[in-house]
């Protein structure tokens, strides 16, 4: 829903956007969008994901632009999104080819390929480094090229793009609850408006938009009590995944054709949720139902919340506000959401004044 104020005064409007630059520069200094790209992957992460857009110098120069805003910044990203033209789209990518830079499971200890814990703030002690205030270039560089000569003696003939997805052992062992495979065409919601009920390739569309705090938040929420789900991270990754598209000209499925057109970053999750099902023979037993999430860079929370709520809206009993699709699907999109508490702003002086005269109204009437 948008709205537009209908008349209002040019010149205080003008000179309020040439306020808002002098708040941007008036302490001269200017911060580049490369350093934005190289220091701040977090943020950058979570724009490209809410944005939709994948593009690293994007996310950053509306970073920069919205002053470290996020829900700016992901304004101005998905608006600058819906200019652009498509002009292909990309061939079904299949995460077993990630080129992993982190895998770590909460399920196994010991798992094909081993644990990787790659970069994560999770092993840190979360105290304040006042060592950063006096960093410098000669310091950086030097540990850098002390680390890079022990990675590559330690990563050396080692394969990261073919490690197996931890899920599988489950398959073959048939603990996992059965699923119809669907190949349906995905609808895709940035070209059209959600239709309740959903698929759940529309919802895994909306949930890796979704805002990360509303998305973390409602997941906290399914685990807390309003849902009752307690899963278990099957695999966790981190890496890199080729994209391709196929020969423009000949669109077959002969993959051999296709053009690599580059890489992305992405978090990928696989979540176990342990149900209780009832057998022919009235036995019940234990199996597991999968919850699955993903998202652009490198944003594990994210992901894992985006598992839990998967899980809830596919397989969920309703009951509950987590597991009801169109309470969650609506309310973690942050340009909606924002826009829309944003738009109290605006001057609603004609509603006011008529509720004002219908209190006046009434209170003359009741002789008050």
């Amino acid at each position: 829903m948008a709205y537009v104020a209908v008349k209002g005064g040019t010149e205080a409007i003008e000179a309020s956007i040439q306020r808002l630059k002098f708040e941007r520069i008036h302490p001269q200094e200017l911060l580049d969008v490369k350093t934005i790209m190289a220091t701040m992957r977090g943020m950058v992460d979570q724009v490209m994901s809410e944005s939709s857009l994948y593009s690293e110098f994007l996310a950053a120069l509306a970073i920069k632009q919205a002053e470290g805003n996020m829900e700016e910044a992901v304004f101005l990203l998905r608006a600058h999104r819906s200019t652009l033209p498509r002009h292909y789209y990309t061939r079904v990518v299949e995460t077993d080819t990630m080129a992993v830079e982190r895998r770590i499971s909460a399920s196994f200890k010991d798992i094909p390929g081993g644990q990787i814990l790659g970069a994560s703030y999770d092993y840190t002690h979360r105290l304040m480094d006042f060592d950063l205030i006096d960093e410098s270039e000669v310091s950086m560089q030097t540990w850098l090229e002390q680390y890079l000569a022990e990675e590559a003696i330690v990563s050396e003939g080692t394969d990261l793009t073919a490690l197996p997805k931890v899920v599988d052992y489950l398959r073959k062992e048939k603990l996992l609850a059965e699923v119809v495979e669907d190949q349906t065409e995905p609808i895709d919601v940035t070209k059209r408006s959600l239709q309740f009920p959903t698929t759940r390739g529309e919802r895994l569309q909306v949930l890796t938009r979704g805002q990360t705090g509303a998305v973390t938040s409602l997941g906290y929420a399914a685990i807390r009590g309003y849902g009752a789900v307690h899963p278990t991270v099957g695999e966790l990754r981190v890496g890199k995944l080729p994209l391709t598209i196929s020969h423009p000209t000949d669109p077959s499925d002969d993959f051999t054709n296709d053009y690599y057109i580059g890489e992305i970053k992405v978090t990928e999750v696989e979540s176990f949720v342990p149900i209780t099902v009832q057998k022919d023979n009235h036995r019940e037993e234990l199996e597991f139902e999968i919850g699955y999430g993903i998202c652009y860079g490198q944003n594990e929370t994210k992901a894992i919340a985006m598992s839990i709520l998967d899980q809830s809206l596919e397989f969920g009993r309703q009951g509950h506000p987590t597991q009801d699709e169109e309470f969650v699907l609506l309310h973690i999109d942050s340009v909606e959401s924002s826009g829309f508490i944003s738009h109290l702003k605006l001057p609603h002086y004609v509603t006011f004044q008529s509720k004002l005269d219908s209190m006046r109204r009434i209170k003359k009437e009741s002789g008050q």
